[in-house]
Order: C-alpha cells, then sequence, then structure tokens
C-alpha cells in the first residue's frame, strides 16, 4: 500500500508533445500524484530517469528509434520500476506487459480525453508499490514442462462436467497466461475475468489462444462450457453462468458494474456459486481491489475448492489478499504453482 502522505513520483514517456501535454495536465490534476518529467523517447528517459527518480512511468510503445518494448527489456533488469503502457490498439502492447510492464490504457478516441485520464490516474495510483516482475534480456519464456509436452487428464467422466472460473486484474493478462500454459489441453470449461481497457480483449484472447494447449476465444451470451475450450469475458459485459438442464452456458450482457467494474470477477463468481451444481473452481489473481473476494467466498460456502496467488508473486497483492483474509482461498501459492495446484486437485477427483 502506497502510503497516504507521500506522493506518486510519474515521468511521462511519449514523442507526441500533444500527447505529452495532456497527460502531464491530466496526471498532475491528481493530489496523489507529481509528474517530475516529461520525455520524447527512449534514451532521453534512460538519460533523466536516474535524476528523476521517478516512482512510476507512463511509456508509449510505439516510438521512432528506441522503440517501448525494447526499452522496457533493457532497463528493467538494471532498475525495476512500474511502467504503465499508454498505447494505440495493437498486439505490440502484449509483448511489452511480456517484457515487465504492468499495466496500460488505451490512447484516447477524439472528444475522449477526460476518460483517457481518469483511467489513467486510477493506474497510476495502482502501480505505485507494485512487484515488477521480469525474465533477463535475450531469455525466451520458460516452457510450460519439460520437452513441452503437458500430460493429459484423459477419459474422466466427473470432469466433462466441471467449471473453473478465474480472474484478475492488474498484473494479470502475464499471471493468466502463466497459469493456462501449464494446464492441458483437455482441461474442464473454464471462464475468464481479466479487467482490461475496451478494445482489446479479442487481440488478448487469441494470444491466450496461440500460446495455450486449449482452445481459448471471447466469450458470446449462449456459448457452451465444456473441456478444453475457456471463454473469456468480453470487454464492457457482465459474464454470468446460466444453466440449461445439465449444460452449462454463458450469457454476456451489459449492466450496471459490480464491485466497481465491468467485466467483473464478483459478478462471474456469484453466478457460479447460485447456479453451478457440478464439482466447480475459482482462482483469483493479482489485482488492485477487492474484486472477485466475496464471490470466491460464497463459491467456496457452496462446496467450489479455491486457489488464490501469494503475495510475493502477485504484482499487486489486493484482490487476492482480500479474499484470503476473509477465508476464500483454499489454497494460496506462487503463480508458477497455481497450474500445479490445480492439476493435483483435479486428478483426486
Amino acid at each position: 500500500m502506497w502510503p497516504a502522505n507521500k506522493k506518486i513520483r510519474v515521468m511521462v514517456v511519449d514523442d507526441s508533445i500533444l500527447a505529452r501535454t495532456m497527460i502531464t495536465k491530466g496526471l498532475s490534476a491528481s493530489p496523489q500524484i507529481e509528474v517530475v518529467g516529461a520525455c520524447f523517447n527512449a534514451q532521453d528517459a534512460r538519460a533523466k530517469i536516474d535524476q528523476l527518480r521517478p516512482d512510476v512511468m507512463t511509456l508509449d510503445v510505439e516510438m521512432p528509434g528506441m522503440n517501448g518494448i525494447d526499452f522496457l527489456k533493457r532497463l528493467l533488469p538494471e532498475r525495476p520500476l512500474p511502467v504503465i503502457l499508454v498505447s494505440s490498439l495493437n498486439l505490440r502492447v502484449f509483448d511489452a506487459l511480456s517484457a515487465g510492464a504492468v499495466d496500460f490504457v488505451r490512447k484516447p478516441e477524439p472528444g475522449r480525453n477526460e476518460a483517457f485520464v481518469a483511467a489513467l490516474t486510477q493506474k497510476v495510483i495502482s502501480a505505485a508499490g507494485a512487484k515488477v516482475r521480469t525474465r533477463a534480456a535475450g531469455l525466451p519464456m520458460a516452457p510450460a514442462v519439460a520437452g513441452g509436452v503437458l500430460p493429459q487428464l484423459g477419459n474422466k467422466p466427473v470432469l466433462d462436467q466441471m467449471i473453473i472460473g478465474l480472474g484478475a486484474s492488474t498484473g494479470g493478462t502475464e499471471a493468466t497466461l502463466e497459469v493456462m500454459k501449464r494446464l492441458p489441453a483437455d482441461i474442464p470449461g473454464m471462464l475468464i475475468v481479466q479487467h482490461m481497457p475496451t478494445g482489446f480483449k479479442q487481440i488478448y484472447a487469441e494470444r491466450l489462444n496461440r500460446l495455450c494447449p486449449m482452445e481459448v476465444r471471447e466469450a458470446k451470451t449462449g456459448d457452451e462450457i465444456h473441456r478444453g475450450l475457456a471463454l473469456l469475458a468480453p470487454a464492457d459485459f457482465q459474464m454470468r453462468v446460466v444453466r440449461v438442464g445439465n449444460k452449462y452456458t454463458v450469457a454476456c450482457q451489459p449492466g450496471e458494474k459490480v464491485s466497481g467494474h465491468r467485466p467483473s470477477v464478483d459478478a462471474l463468481f456469484f453466478s457460479m456459486a447460485e447456479h453451478v451444481k457440478c464439482p466447480m473452481t475459482g482462482i483469483i489473481l493479482t489485482g488492485m481491489g477487492r474484486d472477485g473476494a466475496d464471490g470466491l467466498l460464497q463459491m467456496r460456502k457452496n462446496g467450489a475448492y479455491t486457489i488464490g496467488q501469494d503475495k510475493e508473486t502477485s504484482v499487486v497483492y489486493g484482490m487476492p489478499m482480500v479474499a484470503y483474509n476473509i477465508g476464500a482461498v483454499q489454497t494460496q501459492g506462487a503463480i508458477e504453482d497455481i497450474a500445479g495446484i490445480l492439476m493435483r486437485h483435479l486428478q483426486r477427483l
């Protein structure tokens, strides 16, 4: 938790003078933030970072010379620092998250500056004090298992009638991948809620589908939950479970925010607690606030097996901390161990 009496020192990096001015002015309006410098490219930022000593940096992904991704790969191993990406709708934002950035916000459309500044301000406040986890420059992502071949769960009828719910926020795009890449192609049906700006969900689903053994796609109303499929809640919709006889589908609908979010982890978890009559598991990962904690507790009360990410590996130990403190988490573990915890549970059924 960031000290209430200490301002968050922010450095803004963007090659556009208009963007730098707008971001600097917008963030400076928050009494919790002090913008200590604005840089026009990666080289300028690297030259000033030791002098300015920012607590958080906002970074444009696409810049002339050294782009934001290469900058992150060089900077973060030397100087771990929470970085919020400010990006256009571009697949490379996920490459930058993989390089160590903790969160991102989409550059505003015309007339949407106010909403953009509000979102960026909240993300900067959330990122202050976040843990930064990086891989050494040039090293590829670690394989899920030795040899790259995941053992299948096989013909086990109880797993045909099981649902796994997973929720995450800040730091969750990479944490979710870390879990799912270690799971087999015949995993029970999964439902995922990840807090994310509008416009990126389909790209994220495609990335998970490419890198993980199971099929992953953005959910739509009426999709049936089944083994080997993971459904990602679409942006700005609440995803809930619907029981249809012995089968389960999802409903993705607009509506009020739940626990401050749309999609909301609580909305999904409460629907699972109410409607799912087969075995179920709930997983809560890194994120600011408490979305998902109360829903996970209700799932556990209704017989679900529940897992939470630990403090040491959470980028922001908010959601999983609250869930743990209220008794919603049955087993807690490092992000690299959560898939193994889940698999051992499934194999015991």
